[in-house]
Formats: structure tokens, sequence, C-alpha cells
């Protein structure tokens, strides 16, 4: 792996420190958001479902995942840089796929038709599908994707801080999702700009309740949205990222990746999602790294 490892997280105000280089061993940090005045109100349209265009390297370690048999962008899923040369997504992306070799993965865009300088292109060297991931009830919907090369950091791209199983959501804030999938429920394109949406974590109690989900969310999922519905990730979201704030820093931690959800945007079904904290230990193996339980 040319010594590029998942990044260990080391927190300290402002910043997450990763012991490897990737990205001069800063992670979760958006560049270019810096550049962009935060008191100009962004028009909200319907979009995601119910958020918003991203501006141009809004969340740098968001992937398109690309198949050329899907019409239009070609986009099938998205995903998170979490180092140079690996991708984590969901292993139901890959149910309809023979052969990963012919999918590709855009980092650095935002725009899929209009990708600009900042953006990369990487096939797919190896693909790791959780070994106990169940495409009936979307149990251990999560997978990594090591790309053929490393990619370079730049404004446009940069790494996601995964959270650790020592994170607490509770000191978290500022909810996100993002991804280029349908915007509205029927919709049968996937959006062709980067789609952004602040959501709040839903009780994985009530989520599972009688008139929620009735039973059907696995202890290694968290659902995100809101109880009214209207605002939610849609088909095409799928591996994208579910990434929230410390309330003491600057950077996002992505603690969940996109999974299912009954419909899109309806009342109390929101989003379901693939905690990242419940596989740390996982995707560090399957990287190469050691466990979380001997990293001293």
């Amino acid at each position: 792996m040319n010594g590029l490892g998942l990044l260990v997280l080391l927190t300290v105000p402002g910043l997450a420190h990763g012991l490897w280089e990737d990205c001069g061993g800063i992670c979760g940090l958006r560049p270019l958001m810096y550049e962009y005045e935060y008191l100009d109100e962004v028009v909200d349209t319907t979009r995601v479902v119910g958020g918003a265009d991203a501006k141009s390297g809004s969340w740098p370690w968001i992937v398109s995942l690309k198949h050329p048999a899907i019409p239009g962008t070609r986009h099938l899923c998205g995903g998170s840089l979490i180092n140079a040369e690996w991708v984590l997504t969901a292993a139901h992306c890959f149910d309809p796929i023979r052969k990963f070799g012919v999918v590709y993965v855009v980092i650095g865009a935002t725009q899929l038709t209009k990708p600009g300088p900042g953006a990369q292109l990487r096939r797919i060297k190896k693909l790791v599908l959780h070994e106990n991931y169940n495409k009936n009830d979307k149990s251990n919907d999560i997978a990594l994707l090591q790309l053929s090369k490393p990619v370079e950091c730049n404004p446009y791209t940069q790494v996601a801080c995964v959270a650790e199983p020592t994170t607490n959501l509770s000191d978290l804030q500022n909810c996100w999702v993002a991804g280029w999938g349908a915007v509205t429920a029927r919709a049968q394109n996937s959006s062709d700009v980067l789609q952004e949406a602040e959501v709040q974590l839903i009780d994985v109690h009530l989520c599972n309740s009688s008139r929620w989900y009735a039973g059907k969310i696995h202890t290694h999922n968290l659902c995100a949205g809101y109880p009214e519905g209207k605002i939610d990730t849609c088909q095409g979201d799928s591996g994208g990222p579910l990434m929230c704030q410390d309330k003491h820093s600057d950077f996002f931690w992505v603690v969940g990746v996109t999974s299912w959800g009954r419909g899109c945007a309806r009342a109390k079904q929101p989003g379901v999602y693939t905690s990242t904290q419940h596989f740390y230990d996982w995707i560090l193996a399957n990287v190469g790294m050691k466990t979380s339980e001997n990293i001293s």
C-alpha cells in the first residue's frame, strides 16, 4: 500500500490528524469552503430530496461510482474517499454488477458532466464486500474499493474522517447528506450537480418502532432525516456519506454510509445508514491496518 493507511484520528481543536501523510495528515476539512462567504443565503430548491446544489469543493471526499451502461451521467452510487487509495461505499451498489472492473470512480467533482480541472478518474483494483452482507435485508451493507492508483490531494480532493468506535454521537452536530441521486421520489435520472441537505440523527429505537420501520433496523444502522419527512437521500445516493461536524472543531466525521429507506422523504420513514463506528475495525483490517484494539 506504499505506506498509505486508513487515517487514525487524533482529535485536537480545529483539526483531525492522521498518522499517515494522506492530504498532509489531515482529514474531514473542506478547504474551499473557507473561501466562500457563509453569510450568503443558499436558495433552497427541491434536490437530494429537499436539499440544494452543493458549491464546488463543498464535500471533497465524496466520489461518484459510474457504470458505462447507465444512461445520462452514468452515476451508479456515491462513496467516501477514506485515504488516498481506498473508498468506502455500500455493498448493495454492486448487487446488479457482474464485472466491477467496468465501474470507475470520479473523485473531486461537483458537476458530473463538467467535472473540472481538480477531478481525478480511477478504476477499481479490488472490491471488498462485507462477508456477512445480506442483500435481502441489507444487513452489513458496507464495502471497500481499492483504487487503481492513489489520488493526489488538492482543494477538491481530501480524505474523510471515519468515526471511531469511541466517538460520541451526542458530541456531534450539523449533520449532512450529499449525493448525485434522484431529486424527487419518482425521478428516473440522477442529478448532474452534487446535492446536499442538512438532516438530524433520529433515535434508533424510535426509528425501529411499530409506526416507523417496525423492527427492520439492525443494531449496526443509524437513521437520519426528519420525522415529517420532506428531506432525505434517494435512489443514487446509496454508498454516500452521512456526515456530522465535531462540536468543538471544523472537521466532519463520516458516521454512516447511505444504505436504504422506504421510498424517499416519507414521514416516519427516514434514511437508513450503515454505522461506520460499528465497522471501524473491519475497515482498518481490510485496508491492511491494525484494528483499533491493537493501536497504542
